[in-house]
Order: structure tokens, then C-alpha cells, then sequence
């Protein structure tokens, strides 16, 4: 028999992802490690926590290991059908947020959601919204589903099977409308690095130059939107003066870019008069 002390101190990994994955397979909570560090585990949790660990080596990220990552203060599901939310995609929901601040029941469109983190966030945080959520994976939209019906009370999300707007009902006019779309250039060596290698390849490039989503979702947004409706997109650390170019060129008005908290002009979005 080990203990959980004995075990953490012979892991290999960081010592905050050895934790996170020994709080998994124990279901136990931070502050147990503590106070239950040195009670015998049972040969399954060893084993159990040491294939995750030899997984977690290999690459495999941490949320796909457990299922879950955290976001605008929810926990959400993850499997390897979707994309991991990200710290800073949060800026996309607090733009979203503030556009709709003074609507009463807002209409919210997100489009390419994933795991529904970005629209299941604003219809947390709004529950007078309606906020529809498009991917084209259905496999991405069951984890989705999952995830509203689990943190959010009353059926305030809508999901659609579409690729970016094709099936959303052009009779629709939304208060705001958002994406994360895949912005990675198809040459980016990232895209073969760390956890993007276990990651749908689908939701983090467009096999092109990266804003050809961007382009797509710019050129149809306005038949989509209420009037002075906005438009946010999450973007590249480099493609924001583009992305401005390219919402100015379509009318946009009030164009800028957001920076995240590391200082990276990470969304940019504007309004269209209709």
C-alpha cells in the first residue's frame, strides 16, 4: 500500500497536474491531499493514477484525462471531440456580455461552440437571454447539449447542426453574435505541439491562412444581426489589424480590439447598422 503523499512525490509530472489528477481518481477535494496525505490508497486508485500520469507524459491534456475543465466559474464536460476552453476565450463572453447589458431578453448566436462554454456562460450569467449555439460536429453538439442541461436551469439554449450560418433561420435577428472559430494557420507549428496534438484538428485550423472562418462569418453576420447588432470573434496574437480591416470593409462600425490579460489584442468585433 501507498499513501498519497508517498505517491505525488515519485510522480514524474508538475506537482499541480499530479494533484489535479490524483483529486480525480480519489474524488477528493484540495484540501483532503492535506489532511488525508498519508491514508493507504487502494492498489486500483495507484493503478488508476499511474495510467493517467503515463498518459499525461505522453501529452494527453489534463482536461481530456478528467473530463472537466473549469470556465466563467462552471465546470464543463470535454472529450476529445471538442476544443479545451481556454482562460482567455472568457474576454469573448465578457464582450458578449457587456453588448447586451441594457437588451432586455437578448438574442445570442455563437457560432462553432463546442462545448457550449461561450453560449452556456452567457446564458448563465443572463438568464432572460436566448442564446442559439451552432457547430457543425455533431459529436461537439452532444457534448454541448450535456453541458447545458447539467449547469443551466430551464431550456435557454438552442443547438443547431450547421456549418457556421447555413441552418440558422434567416428570419432571426440577434442582439449580438460570437465565435471562437479555428483562426490557426494550417503551416503553425503549434498545431503539433502540447495539447493542440490531441485536439480536434477541425475546430483549431482551417487548413488555410487561419481567418478564412473570420471571412466567412463577416460576410453573413449582417443578415443576421438586430439593428447595431455586434460582432466578436477570438483571434490569433497576430490577426486582429486584419480582422479590423476586414469588419471595416463590410461596413462595421465601432471597430476595435481587445487585449487579454497577458496583453494580447485577442478579440476584435464592431457594430453593424442595418
Amino acid at each position: 500500500m501507498s499513501d498519497a503523499a508517498a505517491l505525488l512525490r515519485a510522480c514524474v509530472l508538475p506537482p499541480l497536474e499530479a494533484r489535479i489528477l490524483l483529486m480525480h481518481v480519489l474524488g477528493w477535494r484540495r484540501a483532503e491531499l492535506i489532511t488525508r496525505d498519508h491514508e493507504a490508497l487502494s492498489p486500483d486508485a495507484i493503478a488508476r493514477f499511474e495510467a493517467l500520469a503515463a498518459r499525461r507524459s505522453n501529452g494527453e491534456p489534463i482536461a481530456q484525462l478528467t473530463g472537466r475543465r473549469e470556465f466563467f466559474g462552471l465546470d464543463f464536460d470535454v472529450t476529445p471531440d471538442v476544443l479545451i476552453p481556454r482562460p482567455e476565450t472568457e474576454l469573448l463572453v465578457e464582450l458578449a456580455l457587456d453588448a447586451i447589458a441594457d437588451a432586455r431578453h437578448p438574442r445570442v448566436l455563437d457560432l462553432g461552440t463546442g462545448t457550449g462554454a461561450i453560449a452556456i456562460s452567457i446564458a448563465h450569467a443572463r438568464p432572460d437571454a436566448r442564446v442559439w449555439a451552432v457547430d457543425r460536429s455533431n459529436a461537439a453538439l452532444d457534448v454541448a447539449r450535456g453541458n447545458a442541461t447539467r449547469l443551466l436551469a430551464g431550456n435557454t439554449v438552442t443547438f443547431i447542426e450547421s456549418d457556421w450560418t447555413a441552418n440558422v433561420d434567416p428570419s432571426l435577428r440577434f442582439e449580438v453574435i460570437v465565435s471562437n472559430p479555428p483562426y490557426i494557420a494550417s503551416d503553425d507549428p503549434h498545431l503539433e505541439r502540447g495539447d493542440l496534438r490531441f485536439e480536434p484538428r477541425g475546430a483549431l485550423t482551417d487548413d488555410a491562412d487561419g481567418l478564412s472562418a473570420i471571412r466567412t462569418i463577416i460576410e453573413k453576420a449582417p443578415f443576421l444581426l438586430a439593428n447595431n447588432g455586434a460582432l466578436w470573434f477570438e483571434h490569433g496574437y497576430d490577426q486582429a489589424s486584419s480582422v479590423r480591416d476586414m469588419l471595416e470593409a463590410r461596413g462595421f462600425t465601432q471597430v476595435r480590439s481587445m487585449r487579454d490579460l497577458a496583453g494580447i489584442e485577442r478579440c476584435s468585433g464592431g457594430l453593424f447598422t442595418v
